[in-house]
């Protein structure tokens, strides 16, 4: 595979475990504990096996879907991240509020529609910077 192609899926999982760790386990912990969401112990290869997953998945399809021409990475990035991002979106937290028990789905909501925002607002650029990197 392309050099491009692992730079993509570091670009994907180096900040993903990061930021998912700070949001949900740190600096809005308390907000998901009230909620009820959380399940005890929590099985974080699960998560971690889903995060490589991702990666792999979004570093082959982008430049099968998106420009990886050095001029149109801002604008293959935007596109990257309206397209993955909302469907993350609407495969994790639409389903997640309404199947499990949870004190508000509407904070719930809130939080991970905030948590996605900022997910893919950094790691699309990354992805982004990895193609064009290869043209």
């Amino acid at each position: 595979m392309r050099t491009a192609f692992w730079l993509a899926v570091l670009a994907y999982l180096l900040p993903s475990f990061p930021l998912g760790y700070v949001w949900h386990l740190r600096t809005f912990r308390a907000r998901y504990e009230r909620l009820a969401v959380y399940r005890e112990p929590m099985i974080i290869p699960l998560g971690l096996a889903s995060m490589v997953l991702q990666a792999l998945l979004f570093a082959w399809l982008y430049p099968r879907l998106f420009s990886t021409a050095r001029d149109a990475w801002l604008t293959s990035a935007l596109q990257f991240g309206a397209v993955f991002g909302l469907l993350a979106w609407t495969f994790a937290t639409l389903p997640a509020a309404a199947k499990y028990r949870m004190r508000s789905a509407r904070e719930f909501l809130v939080l991970e529609t905030g948590f996605t925002l900022l997910h893919f607002l950094v790691v699309s650029p990354l992805i982004a910077l990895a193609w064009r990197a290869a043209t």
